[in-house]
């Protein structure tokens, strides 16, 4: 679910370069422990890989994700799936749990997705989500700010990114009406699929999004070269210096 109007998410590319996103979740859904029945919102669903599992399990399941394209790929699955904000979800009362996958370092107004899941859940309802946490993909940043310095551009300006920590997550949680179970940050260096060109293409197009065709594709080139000594293995090929925040929290 991603808030960077630059950001777009094609579900057939998501398959190709980013399916290890979803596969990863399954941890989540451990921490969830979702039982038939249940109403649960899979909040950022993506093409519906994780959301059409809850429904394998027997829960009453509904979809939402800011892109219309992936909503789309998740009700080809037969999903009830609606295009929604995390800021703005159009629930209340609803779920017995939220549940949320490699979303919420999207969403930039955390304290306004938040209050949305509180407001989406019934009294006493979970929350449960993995996100990108402090440090996550911090050698990618620098080198995609390094090369845009180099063209006069700020890469600050451009990161559609909230990677917060362990301690600020909680206070932002119980500031939000929840008593946090369960909190992880940790690093999880995680192998692509294939080259990290294909990995920038998916994920970092904000910071491509000025630039012109050329000169993103010169941006890229830079970008692998410089990140090459550091995440590239001739063996295992690339890996993404991926740290993960996990969390499990329940309204109070």
């Amino acid at each position: 679910m991603a808030v960077a109007t630059t950001q777009r998410w094609d579900p057939d590319l998501y398959e190709r370069n980013a399916r290890f996103v979803s596969e990863l979740g399954a941890p989540v859904l451990e921490l969830l422990a979702p039982r038939p029945g249940e109403r649960i919102l899979d909040l950022g669903c993506g093409d519906g890989f994780l959301t059409e599992r809850l429904a394998a399990l027997g829960c009453d399941v509904v979809a939402v994700d800011a892109s219309a394209e992936q909503v789309e790929g998740a009700r080809r699955r037969g999903l009830d799936a609606r295009v929604a904000r995390a800021e703005a979800l159009p629930f209340e009362a609803e779920f017995d749990a939220v549940f949320s996958n490699a979303v919420l370092h999207w969403v930039k107004d955390a304290r306004g997705a938040i209050a949305a899941v509180a407001r989406a859940l019934r009294p006493g309802g979970r929350f449960v989500a993995e996100l990108g946490g402090a440090g996550c993909v911090a050698a990618i940043r620098a080198a995609l700010g390094v090369s845009l310095a180099r063209r006069g551009i700020d890469a600050a300006g451009l990161d559609p990114w909230f990677f917060p920590s362990a301690e600020a997550y909680t206070e932002l949680l119980v500031c939000g009406g929840f008593s946090v179970r369960s909190i992880a940050l940790f690093p999880r260096p995680t192998p692509l699929p294939g080259d990290v060109s294909a990995w920038l293409e998916t994920f970092a197009q904000p910071f491509l999004a000025p630039l012109a065709a050329p000169e993103r594709t010169a941006v890229v080139a830079d970008v692998r070269e410089a990140l090459r000594p550091a995440l590239f293995d001739a063996e295992r090929g690339w890996t993404a210096d991926y740290v993960r925040l996990r969390f499990a929290a329940d309204l109070a």
